[in-house]
């Protein structure tokens, strides 16, 4: 049985995670020193986990797909609650917040809409 491969490079899903994680990678070393290992650390393999999931999925199954979506939303929420840490702890100011988590959100709405079209 044959089955359609993607091409994630063309998703508008895969390169809005991959804008996602970019700003997330110049945020981060904005960070203090001492967070290197913890919450960067975290929010860097967070925000690297969405298009790589995006990417290592696009060559399976369309049910196999759909998991690796589930891992990058997953890792989207992760994120987001990273954010607000980061925004608690003065790290990032409102305005980038907003931003980010508006990013995100989009990123989430487009992605369950994608994987409920794989299903169907």
């Amino acid at each position: 049985m044959s089955f359609k491969r993607h091409n994630y490079k063309s998703l508008k899903i895969w390169q809005i995670a991959l804008e996602i994680a970019n700003q997330i990678s110049d945020l981060v070393s904005t960070f203090p020193k001492f967070e290197r290992y913890d919450l960067a650390s975290q929010m860097s393999r967070c925000s690297i986990s969405m298009p790589s999931n995006i990417a290592e999925g696009s060559s399976r199954t369309n049910k196999s797909f759909s998991h690796f979506l589930d891992i990058a939303l997953g890792s989207s929420f992760e994120l987001g609650t990273q954010l607000l840490i980061a925004n608690h702890r003065n790290y990032i100011k409102d305005e980038l917040l907003n931003e980010l988590e508006n990013k995100i959100k989009e990123f989430q709405k487009m992605t369950m809409s994608f994987q409920n079209n794989l299903k169907s």
